[in-house]
């Protein structure tokens, strides 16, 4: 039976694509307060796993719960406990920082003061200089913190991430992941799917390899010293993209 109180649970999913199996009896667990990185070669099932949790996808058998809600049966009252961010993120260049997560919160029926747009801004280390500026001109790691700020103006306890630091250079990448770090402090689950796994051994809490849609072998951070065995995770890694 799947426990009500996991962020984030796919029990047993089983997924086929025009003949193909995409998923294979893949089990995944997400807890409040907890990074959970996915890595895995081009065609392992990353984005159709992510799709499922987003209800974009329906699995052939299993189950898909967001914060205890199944996502096959209630799929408006699941989607309203997450945030999803893609890797290239959707916003309004014409409008600023403020103007975007004010239109996105009233398209979702959530109007905002703005107390609470700006907090959401601050909480996410987007520098105030840079509030009202259209975002024509933000880079991509400042886009991502707008994107975020949403997320966090409309309290959502799951936030799903795809290839989040892409593209970003080590300065930003740091900054990035300690506003990750900041969301899992304040109780939030974070699902991110990744090809970094120097970035997912700075800031999971677990992470979960995945091999031909089935997840190959998890992770756990130690609680004191290297939170990982990096080299040991990198050959297990390789060693599964070459397999695929």
């Amino acid at each position: 039976m799947i426990h009500p109180a996991a962020a984030l649970e796919a029990r047993a999913l089983n997924l086929a694509y025009q003949g193909k199996q995409v998923l294979r009896d893949l089990d995944i667990r997400v807890e409040r307060g907890q990074i959970y990185a996915l890595l895995g070669g081009n065609g392992a099932g990353k984005t159709t796993t992510l799709n499922c949790f987003l209800g974009f996808a329906r699995p052939d058998s299993g189950q898909v719960r967001v914060c205890g809600i199944d996502v096959g049966a209630d799929l408006l009252a699941a989607r309203a406990q997450l945030a999803y961010v893609p890797e290239n993120v959707a916003l309004y260049e014409h409008l600023d920082a403020r103007e975007n997560i004010d239109y996105f919160l009233r398209l979702a029926g959530s109007a905002a003061t703005r107390e609470n747009v700006d907090s959401a801004l601050r909480a996410v280390r987007l520098p105030e200089s840079a509030w009202a500026r259209r975002l024509a001109g933000y880079s991509k790691g400042m886009r991502q913190k707008v994107a975020i700020a949403l997320a966090v103006a409309r309290a959502v306890p799951v936030l799903l991430l795809d290839e989040p630091t892409s593209g970003l250079d080590p300065h930003a990448t740091s900054e990035f992941n300690a506003l990750l770090q900041d969301l899992r402090a304040g109780g939030a689950a974070i699902f991110m799917v990744t090809h970094d796994l120097l970035g997912a051994a700075e800031v999971a809490d677990r992470i979960g390899f995945l091999d031909h849609g089935h997840i190959a072998f998890e992770a756990a951070a130690a609680a004191s010293g290297e939170r990982f065995d990096v080299r040991g995770l990198y050959r297990r890694y390789a060693g599964a993209k070459e397999a695929a």
